[in-house]
């Protein structure tokens, strides 16, 4: 019999290499996008070595139309889970930053999400199964310090809420992935100083993916993993705003942040 496949963006580090791993030893076979080929190769040849995986390698940049229709072009081909983890933050002030970075974030952030989850569903829907796991942030549910990213992120929030509902019951599932602080590379990348942040904050990439994967068993679609993430958010939800924006002022410490 043949695999299921699950189609991860992202996949060369952090939240999206410890999905993949996850995966692979789970019995799926994968297609892997990122931008950068040696890394993806790598990682390819590891699920291989390590779980037995076909791991078929996709070049992409998600920032560029015509590669993220090459990606779209696959997963209209059908895969059993799409996981929409590519994203990325960048440093500095909205009015100051350059105007194509801010696009690039949103094209990668927002438009990959909704050009791919467009192109998956229809293969999915047909086979009566299959999960989307899009990658947001507890960003998207509290006002913060960032503009366009938590701006980016709350869209995802509420898309993958708007789609689960109108799922319900055809057997696909749509589930928005609300971390807050992860040990990844995505703070170094983005040249955000996350000096002095309580340890108490931090998340590991494995607890993610597995609370994750619980969250979709269970049919959840805001997955918030760490107790005190859930708590923050719940706050959140039951004092004024203002409050809420001085609060993750506080805790993000006056970093910039587009």
């Amino acid at each position: 019999m043949s695999r299921p496949v699950a189609l991860i963006t992202g996949p060369t580090s952090g939240l999206g290499a410890g999905f993949a791993r996850r995966y692979a030893v789970e019995g799926h076979d994968l297609v892997l996008v990122a931008r950068d080929v040696e890394r993806l190769q790598q990682l390819a040849a590891e699920l291989r070595d390590e779980a037995g995986a076909a791991v078929e390698v996709l070049p992409a940049d998600l920032a560029v139309a015509a590669d993220r229709e090459k990606v779209a072009e696959r997963l209209r081909a059908g895969v059993r889970v799409l996981v929409n983890n590519a994203g990325f933050g960048t440093s500095g002030e909205f009015w100051s930053a350059d105007f194509a970075t801010l696009q690039s974030q949103l094209d990668v952030n927002v438009t990959a999400v909704m050009q791919l989850t467009h192109a998956v569903l229809p293969a999915m829907l047909d086979a009566g199964a299959g999960t989307v796991i899009n990658v947001a942030s507890v960003a998207g549910l509290l006002p913060g310090r960032g503009s366009t990213y938590s701006a980016s992120k709350a869209w995802v929030i509420s898309f993958s809420e708007g789609l689960a509902n109108g799922l319900g019951g055809t057997g696909v599932g749509v589930h928005a992935l609300c971390p807050g602080f992860v040990r990844t590379e995505f703070h170094e990348r983005a040249g955000i100083d996350m000096e002095g942040t309580p340890k108490i904050l931090w998340l590991e990439v494995d607890d993610v993916v597995r609370d994750t994967l619980a969250g979709v068993a269970k049919n959840e679609v805001v997955i918030i993993p760490g107790l005190q993430y859930k708590l923050l958010t719940t706050g959140g939800r039951m004092v004024p705003r203002n409050l809420v924006r001085a609060m993750t002022k506080v805790v993000g410490r006056g970093r910039g942040r587009t």
